[in-house]
């Protein structure tokens, strides 16, 4: 198969879908790998490197679509690329199409096969696409909300780990999954207080059972919500539902309880957000002040550590990479139950029940 790998152009991502050690391997499997120049730049690769690797770099990222029958990227298309996408062509990236009606519409139109890199699902209902950005971004998600959380940058000047003589700073983390986790892990480690929400008790169990004592639990409802939100200084929107759109948590009227410099850091934003007032920034600009409350809503965070975030992506994806290459994405998805939840737009219509119900 001739497989793609173009150049993410969405705002400072400097991620790749593929690393030149990922290429070594679907060469050695017979395949053509087409890289476009200065694709792997960012996460530190040279095309010097993945030529050692086999591939074949070509200059524009037009000749990379025109030329390949399956793409490999990080991040969904943006609009300029949608022309270049070819019917019957494989798309195999993260697209989170229930929170974009125009990129799913605009798919549709192109009579790709688009699989979602995080709507692959194990049989235990895990997401082993998902799983490595997600704890890329949990942890992620503490250093940005500590540094938002300064006075300069219109935070409450809360230190999270505070000082002898000083209490901690307290961290309130919607959802106890992956994201979830990493983010109270790292909370946590810097001698926050972390209060968990989650409304699965099995969750909420295995949080309880791993933390140290300092990280408490309770059960996620509009109660609870309002009570904590006024007295927490960051707060982690770690929801997810899977291939559907994140609920709202937290509505706009919400805010007025909150203190100002309160700090919200929502990695639900892919899947629409869980706070009613998100709406999706970029490394350019992340915050945006709602009611004196800073809203971080960057949708590719772990954009902004990219070699470590490259290799954790090509590390998962790059076995079902080679099924797809090997097998034909039909034949590969027959064999593999885990892939066939991933398909959500077979040339022109919809397979996935999640984004019909979304809009």
């Amino acid at each position: 198969m001739i497989i793609g790998i173009p150049k993410e152009i969405k705002n400072n991502e400097n991620r790749v879908g593929v690393t030149p050690a990922g290429v070594f391997e679907l060469v050695k499997n017979k395949h053509t790998v087409y890289v476009q120049s200065g694709a792997g730049e960012g996460s530190g690769f040279s095309n010097g490197d993945y030529k050692e690797a086999g591939a074949i770099i070509l200059d524009e990222i037009g000749q990379v679509y025109a030329m390949s029958q399956m793409i490999v990227k990080v991040k969904e298309p943006i609009e300029e690329e949608y022309q270049l996408i070819q019917k019957d062509q494989i798309v195999f990236t993260y697209f989170h199409f229930a929170s974009d009606e125009f990129l799913t519409k605009s798919m549709m139109q192109r009579k790709a096969i688009c699989i979602a890199y995080e709507t692959v699902e194990d049989e235990d209902g895990s997401l082993p696409l998902l799983t490595p950005m997600s704890e890329v971004a949990g942890r992620m998600a503490i250093q940005q909300g500590a540094r938002y959380l300064e006075k300069p940058v219109k935070g409450r000047g809360v230190l999270l780990g505070g000082v002898p003589g000083v209490a901690p700073g307290r961290v309130l983390v919607l959802g106890a999954g992956v994201v979830g986790i990493q983010a109270a892990k790292m909370a946590a480690g810097l001698g926050a207080h972390v209060t968990m929400l989650d409304v699965n008790m099995k969750r909420l169990r295995h949080v309880n059972d791993i933390m140290p004592s300092h990280v408490i639990t309770e059960f996620s409802s509009e109660f609870n919500i309002r009570k904590l939100i006024q007295n927490h200084d960051l707060i982690i929107g770690a929801v997810l539902l899977k291939g559907a759109k994140a609920p709202n948590l937290i509505t706009r009227d919400m805010l007025k309880y909150m203190r100002p410099g309160t700090v919200i850091v929502d990695v639900a934003v892919d899947q629409g957000g869980c706070i009613e007032t998100t709406r999706p920034t970029t490394h350019e600009n992340p915050v945006f002040i709602v009611e004196d409350v800073v809203h971080y809503c960057v949708a590719n965070m772990p954009g902004a550590v990219p070699y470590t975030s490259t290799v954790a992506l090509t590390n998962v994806t790059l076995p079902y990479v080679l099924k797809l290459a090997n097998l034909g994405w039909k034949k590969a998805c027959e064999k593999d139950e885990s892939l066939k939840k991933g398909l959500n737009i077979v040339r022109g219509k919809v397979v996935y029940k999640e984004i019909i119900e979304a809009f």
